[in-house]
């Protein structure tokens, strides 16, 4: 693996992102992890990973146009890199190879152990 190292919520984004294609910013970010996962996460948390994530190179922004429903404001729009696809395309290989290797009983858990 060439060191695409990233904790679980720079995957999610990264992933959430990539889903989003156009439309990915702050919000639409959050929303989608919550409805793709249940899971409640903090705005903060994704602007913060947002743009590390534009740091590291995998992710690409620019300013949309303002909106009246933003009171005139406008939004980053955000796209997954050339780099970021690599880095998932990598991190599913190595998950998909690592997964196969679990023997067939492992993964049954009503046998119990």
């Amino acid at each position: 693996m060439k060191g695409y190292h990233l904790g679980e919520l720079e995957e999610l984004v990264l992933l959430t992102v990539g889903i989003l294609d156009q439309e990915a910013y702050g919000v639409s970010v959050l929303e989608e992890i919550k409805n793709q996962t249940g899971r409640k996460v903090n705005i903060s948390a994704i602007h913060t990973v947002l743009n590390r994530l534009e740091e590291k190179g995998f992710l690409d922004s620019q300013m949309g146009g303002a909106t009246e429903e933003r009171g005139g404001r406008r939004k980053r729009l955000f796209r997954i890199s050339a780099s970021g696809r690599s880095a998932i395309t990598e991190i599913r290989t190595l998950r998909n190879k690592l997964y196969d290797q679990i023997p067939p009983l492992a993964l049954d858990f009503s046998h119990g152990y």
